[in-house]
């Protein structure tokens, strides 16, 4: 179990983020702005939705990676328990507010889309509902890990949270199939999404997840300089 003096010596892993997180950075920017300006100056407007379809570019990409985001904390919680990889708590940790914070644009971008297609900003829709959940379990998550002093204490308690809290995901995934909602279906496997818009939406969804990759790598490295640091103090 990872705690302040247990890391293995991660100075590798922060060599590694040093040197890849300029490059990500980088095409990140290149392709959120070859994205943007695909998806508001060149995508045409909806014959059926108008102007507001583009919202679609925003909202998608930050509803995928608010579900992506919480896999990889489930994941990072199967290392804490099982396998007790020193860094498994660090990197679920800090993908959580990443994931709480796309998850929160997903669910304004939503209402702000719903708006003008249903007549109303919010319906408990089982879509629209299952995403709110996980939001409020992302919050919990993030809440129980500042309520407890003892990082191991919280590292075992949270995986626990975080691995139940996973059975949203295939919930938010197949509400569309399994019930009746307003919410549409799935449309870029299928096919049923018009090349001019899948286009600079997969540029968008590339972008964000370089985006988040990113953010997190950072975040892991800040965090694994506040635990050295927390070490040598206790150690003076």
């Amino acid at each position: 179990m990872a705690t302040v003096t247990s890391l293995a010596n991660p100075t590798r892993f922060l060599s590694i983020v040093d040197a890849v997180v300029p490059f990500l950075a980088g095409l990140t920017v290149l392709l959120l702005g070859i994205g943007l300006y695909l998806s508001f100056f060149v995508a045409p407007p909806d014959y059926q939705q108008g102007e507001t379809v583009k919202i679609m570019f925003i909202h998608v990409p930050s509803a995928w990676l608010a579900m992506f985001g919480y896999m990889l904390i489930a994941v990072a919680s199967l290392g804490t328990l099982i396998w007790r990889h020193p860094l498994a708590d660090v990197a679920a940790k800090t993908a959580a507010p990443i994931g709480a914070t796309f998850t929160f644009i997903a669910l304004v971008t939503g209402s702000l889309w719903g708006k003008p297609m249903w007549g109303t900003y919010w319906v408990w829709d089982a879509r629209l509902t299952s995403f709110l959940l996980l939001l409020f379990i992302y919050l919990g998550y993030m809440a129980l890990w500042n309520a407890m002093e003892d990082e191991t204490r919280a590292a075992r308690a949270t995986a626990i949270l975080a691995l139940v809290g996973a059975v949203n995901i295939p919930i938010i995934k197949f509400s569309v199939e399994w019930w009746n909602t307003l919410h549409q279906g799935e449309s870029i496997v299928s096919g049923k999404l018009a090349p001019v818009f899948l286009a600079p939406l997969l540029l968008m969804m590339a972008g964000y997840g370089l985006l988040f990759v990113t953010l997190w790598m950072i975040r892991i490295r800040t965090a694994i300089l506040e635990r050295r640091a927390r070490t040598l103090m206790q150690a003076n």
